[in-house]
């Protein structure tokens, strides 16, 4: 049976997802063994993919690499993160009939953009357990936090500070390397009550119409200098002038097409300057847009309009 699985994680150091691809002709299965789905496609290629995300502040970006199947317009029908062997990969495709696209060296801006691009029904397998929501996690971190906190401020007041830094960074490289990094707050207790209020404050700036998306990304926000920032996680990875000249963002649109929305960020002339796909709510789109003078459509789209919006954007956040 011609089977292919991933050598590697999607980024340095993560975990390698328990992803099982078999062909049977152009006939494609990927198989999940951790949750046990199957799904079943006809590509009309693979796309092998590597891009890396760049930060807007100049900090090193992540690598992230995967490979995905695409329809005939190119639109993505299943992404399936991880390091996919090259050789390994070629001769599974070779075998199995179907063309595959080396995009490695791409321009990661395409890439992003052609990873938003996705086809109705499409899906993310990612091989990977869930995290844990176990009820006894949020008790004891906050047992835990009291203690961290407890022992800070006794080695504090022993005049011990730098023992306890010293202690803190030894702790956060053992969770990083033990992979569970939800105990941080044992080191930084002031996470037990500094997340919750950041999300409280994004979530009442959303209400007022200055932020837009969720806490953690990707969201918008007007910065200095007359620019819309996009900011995914910690990163602001998109950095665009608001205005009325061809590349400055002018308008928002929140597009609905079969069972895929987005919202898209365009220019005056009604190019795609960036692509950000998943769900939006309307009523925060409308305070932003209104707060900071952008033009904003409400649409459905046809699979022309989808295509042309999406194919032709100059950056994404997939």
């Amino acid at each position: 049976m011609n089977q292919l699985r991933p050598c590697a994680g999607t980024t340095k150091d993560s975990h390698c997802p328990q992803t099982i691809l078999t062909a049977d002709h152009r006939t494609l299965t990927v198989t999940d063994n951790v949750s046990g789905d199957s799904i079943s496609l006809t590509p009309a290629r693979l796309y092998h993919y590597r891009y890396d995300y760049q930060p807007a502040d100049g900090q090193k970006p992540p690598t992230i690499q995967g490979l995905a199947a695409l329809d005939p317009d190119g639109l993505v029908l299943v992404d399936l993160p991880g390091d996919w062997h090259e050789t390994d990969l070629q001769e599974f495709t070779r075998k199995a009939g179907i063309p595959l696209e080396d995009a490695r060296n791409h321009d990661s801006n395409k890439i992003r953009a052609a990873l938003a691009s996705r086809a109705p029904g499409w899906r993310r397998i990612r091989g990977l357990p869930l995290l844990s929501t176990a009820k006894w996690r949020k008790p004891l971190g906050i047992c835990l936090a009291i203690a961290g906190a407890a022992l800070m401020a006794y080695l504090a007041s022993l005049g011990m500070w730098a023992a306890w830094r010293g202690l803190s960074t030894i702790g956060r490289v053992l969770l990083d390397l033990l992979d569970a990094k939800w105990l941080l707050v044992v080191f930084s207790p002031a996470l037990l009550f500094l997340r919750p209020a950041l999300a409280r404050a994004h979530h009442w700036r959303v209400g007022r119409g200055t932020i837009l998306g969720p806490y953690g990304g990707p969201y918008l926000t007007r910065g200095s200098s007359n620019k819309l920032h996009i900011t995914q996680g910690s990163n602001v990875v998109a950095k665009l002038r608001l205005g009325e000249n061809s590349g400055q963002a002018f308008s928002l649109l929140l597009y609905r097409y079969e069972d895929l929305t987005g919202l898209l960020v365009l220019d005056r002339f009604g190019q795609t300057l960036h692509h950000l796909p998943g769900p939006w709510s309307p009523q925060d789109v409308e305070r932003f847009a209104q707060r900071h003078d952008l033009v904003l459509a409400v649409h459905r789209v046809s699979r022309e309009e989808y295509l042309a919006f999406t194919k032709n954007a100059e950056e994404a956040t997939p």
